[in-house]
């Protein structure tokens, strides 16, 4: 049959082109015209499918209806008939984990799966020409919050107290923490001491209440500044002002008040250049405390001792000067902790993380290193020569070592075979020398590389150093021991070692930025330490005495402040329940 129908089709093509042969040119041009005109009528007014679907088999039309992903059995596939419904599956965008590229859930839907072993065929109708996604327009969704759980019994009991009664029973609370070993979320050979702080982190999260001053205009209040190296405060300032667990809306329930102001772009807009004077900043932020000090009861009832201010700029601590109480009674969160300038008090000020966030929308990118079989360096460094201690550095080890990669800045050379961050990936210690002040970036960056850090800067507190034991991931070199360097190195045991870098990788996550603050991040660890400066405020002989007057029931002097009989029998109940846990432990 197969060979009958060939000889008709050579036949019949043979009279056309022997029909076209005798006929003019012309005339053959319009007749091609003609029939492909007709062809179009043909198939768009009187079938309702295209002649090719027409002229297939069924099992080739469902073979051409199904996507290419998907698999056909030849009696699965439906008749033509039943295929008459198109579907579009939207192509959903890529989001990267961490990332800050924001995603509108109103612009995503879900994708519809084919799944065509049930015997379905769907057209899939793709469009000719994808859309350009605008990144300047994407939003975020936050994550969808937890279930909120019902109060604890201690946590009503915090309710009933008075802003300084509750205050008094974290502190207490706190002296008399369980003893805890380890924790799901919490490493414990990163901590001075573990229990106290999961006793007062808990604490802060039940009590702490922060009041954000609304006064002051953009764009040196209320506008983080969340690029480069001084990113930190501006991503303090974004993570609180845009918290709802925290900030109060109240002053009269707050136990902080929040100065929310960037220092870089107090720099930014008021600094003139080369002009080598820094007074008007200073004078600035006086009359702004000035201005809150008369509007307001709450900054003379404590001479300011009751709020903080965060500053990363290597200025922040000398545009205080002006004001006598701003510099002294505040707290104090600075990047520039230098304890001998006299501005900087370590038992009341936090060392603030230095960061440096090349993109605001993807904070955490590039983070993470190599295993330590893959770092051949033994230490490194590269940068700017300014301060007292990089020409020190460079002036006893650059090219005297091949184990020391110390470089004025990385050679072209260089920066070709390994680039300035994979040398960070690939050394088993980085150098973080200070530069013109005591802090550098290079800290949070050797975390961020998985490279144990070296810490060389007299008079300076790590950051956190309240709450990490940074021996435990960390070396801290003195100034002096610089010529010293590969032979302090080289002494470390490499099972120490080992622990050091795995140490690294677990406090890594305590230093890390997110859109959506998570616990135990660098947000929720700064905040924790200006927690516990307003804590240590309390003087032990005061806070004996508003405890007692707590568990005996006494009012006290603030008159609007009571407690209750039920609260005070609460609190005993609290108490020694605390007291017989202790005992078993």
């Amino acid at each position: 049959m197969k060979s009958v129908l060939q000889l008709i089709a050579v036949a019949i093509l043979r009279k056309i082109c022997q029909c076209c042969y005798r006929m003019d040119r012309r005339k053959l041009f319009f007749l091609g015209a003609f029939m492909t005109a007709m062809g179009i009528v043909l198939q768009t007014y009187i079938f309702s499918f295209p002649l090719s679907s027409r002229i297939l088999t069924d099992e080739v039309q469902g073979f051409m209806a199904v996507s290419f992903n998907s698999t056909v059995h030849k009696h699965d596939v439906r008749p033509l008939e039943t295929v008459v419904e198109t579907r579009t599956i939207p192509v959903a965008p890529i989001v990267y984990v961490n990332s800050t590229n924001e995603i509108n859930s109103t612009n995503v839907n879900s994708t519809n799966e084919i799944n065509s072993t049930n015997g379905s065929a769907l057209a899939v109708e793709v469009p000719r020409r994808r859309k350009r996604r605008r990144r300047n327009h994407v939003t975020i969704m936050p994550p969808p919050s937890p279930p909120s759980s019902p109060p604890s019994e201690e946590q009503r009991y915090i309710w009933t107290l008075s802003r300084e009664e509750s205050l008094v029973y974290a502190k207490k609370e706190i002296e008399r923490a369980p003893v805890v070993d380890e924790d799901p979320d919490l490493f414990a050979p990163l901590f001075r001491n573990l229990s106290a702080f999961k006793r007062s982190y808990e604490l802060m999260e039940m009590v702490l209440k922060v009041y954000i001053y609304k006064e002051g205009e953009r764009p040196i209040f209320h506008e983080p500044h969340l690029r480069g190296i001084y990113a930190s405060e501006g991503w303090f300032m974004k993570s609180m002002e845009e918290n709802k667990r925290f900030v109060t809306k109240d002053p009269e329930k707050a136990h902080l008040f929040y100065l929310p102001y960037s220092a870089r772009q107090l720099q930014m807009a008021m600094y003139k250049p080369n002009s080598h004077n820094i007074k008007p900043l200073s004078l600035f932020l006086r009359d702004y405390v000035n201005m809150l000090a008369a509007k307001y009861p709450y900054w003379n009832r404590t001479h300011g001792s009751d709020h903080f201010l965060v500053a990363c700029h290597d200025w922040g601590p000398y545009t205080l000067v002006e004001h006598e109480e701003l510099a002294l009674n505040t707290i104090k969160v600075l990047c520039n902790a230098d304890v001998s300038e006299g501005i900087f008090k370590a038992e009341k000020d936090v060392s603030l993380a230095e960061t440096t966030i090349r993109n605001p929308r993807r904070p955490q990118r590039s983070i993470g290193g190599f295993r330590v079989s893959q770092r051949p360096i033994l230490a490194f460094f590269a940068g700017q020569m300014h301060g007292r201690v990089r020409p020190k550095l460079l002036k006893h080890w650059q090219d005297k070592d091949d184990d020391m990669r110390i470089y004025r800045r990385l050679p072209n050379r260089v920066s070709r075979v390994m680039n300035y961050v994979e040398h960070m990936k690939k050394s088993k210690f980085c150098l973080c020398p200070m530069g013109y002040e005591v802090n550098s970036p290079r800290i949070v960056e050797a975390i961020y590389y998985e490279c144990v850090p070296v810490i060389i800067a007299d008079n300076f507190p790590p950051p956190l150093s309240d709450v990490f034991d940074w021996s435990a991931f960390s070396v801290i070199v003195a100034e002096k021991d610089i010529p010293k360097l590969k032979e302090i190195l080289t002494a470390i045991p490499l099972r120490q070692y080992l622990k050091m870098q795995i140490n690294v990788k677990m406090v890594q996550k305590h230093f890390l930025w997110n859109a959506f603050p998570a616990r135990y991040d660098l947000f929720h660890m700064i905040l924790h330490s200006i927690w516990l400066s307003r804590l240590n405020q309390l003087s032990t002989a005061h806070a004996d005495v508003l405890h007692l007057n707590i568990l005996l029931g006494t009012p006290t002097r603030n008159p609007t402040i009571n407690v209750s009989e039920g609260g005070a029998q609460l609190c005993q109940s609290v108490a020694f329940q605390h007291k017989s846990r202790n005992n078993k432990l």
